[in-house]
């Protein structure tokens, strides 16, 4: 955990500018899109964990965010978030505080998937929902970003992808039922820029970021 704060403590301006590069600048927009829709109706307040520099918890109207590292944090307070340093294995919050709790791969960058999905699970209402966006290990763009990090990139090397049965198996274990999915990066990878498409219902095995939705089972 300390490696992954450091590096986005080190990096949080280099992570921060992505998203407005040439595959940032579609994908960012491509995956808000995707996640939209799972979220609505859920009741309020939303918390974001692993909100880094806020990218997403802005343009979703998320209300509050942790994470542990404190520069990215600085970047999401300026766009507006309610920000708290500290980690999802151990959430400092009260039981049933949040109606929408979300993940952006977070999962990919934390010790414990496991220990973070309960703590959500306990935060959570019972009538709230849990929206977790994922690019899996199994999609033309988790080998994308595998490689990238065999070959050195600061951030890909850190991470650690999951599959969709991992991913499924922490969610059940945490108590969780799926109950919606939406797709989107269906175009092969390219660090040139991407073409917009239409994010589309379902998890569609070929696409390069897909959303779930779960409820408390």
């Amino acid at each position: 955990m300390d490696d992954i704060r450091g590096l986005f403590e080190a990096l949080a301006d280099r992570y921060d500018a992505w998203y407005d590069g040439p595959v940032g600048r579609i994908a960012f927009p491509l995956e808000v899109e995707c996640l939209r829709p799972l979220l609505k109706g859920a009741p309020f307040p939303w918390l974001e964990v692993g909100v880094g520099t806020g990218r997403f918890a802005y343009a979703l109207g998320i209300h509050v965010g942790i994470d542990p590292a404190e520069r990215p944090l600085r970047l999401a307070r300026q766009r507006g978030i309610t920000v708290v340093q500290g980690v999802g294995e151990t959430l400092p919050f009260r039981d049933a505080s949040f109606g929408a709790v979300l993940f952006v791969v977070t999962l990919c960058f934390v010790q414990e998937p496991l220990a973070v999905l309960r703590e959500a699970h306990r935060v959570l209402r019972d009538d709230g929902v849990l929206v977790v966006g994922m690019v899996f290990a199994d999609s033309p763009w988790g080998e994308f970003y595998r490689q990238k990090g065999a070959t050195g990139h600061p951030f890909y090397k850190a991470g650690r992808f999951l599959t969709r049965t991992q991913t499924a198996s922490f969610l059940a274990q945490a108590g969780f039922r799926l109950v919606a999915a939406r797709s989107t990066l269906r175009q092969p990878p390219n660090e040139k820029g991407l073409q917009w498409e239409s994010p589309m219902e379902g998890d569609l095995p070929d696409a390069g970021f897909v959303a779930w939705k779960a409820v408390k089972a």
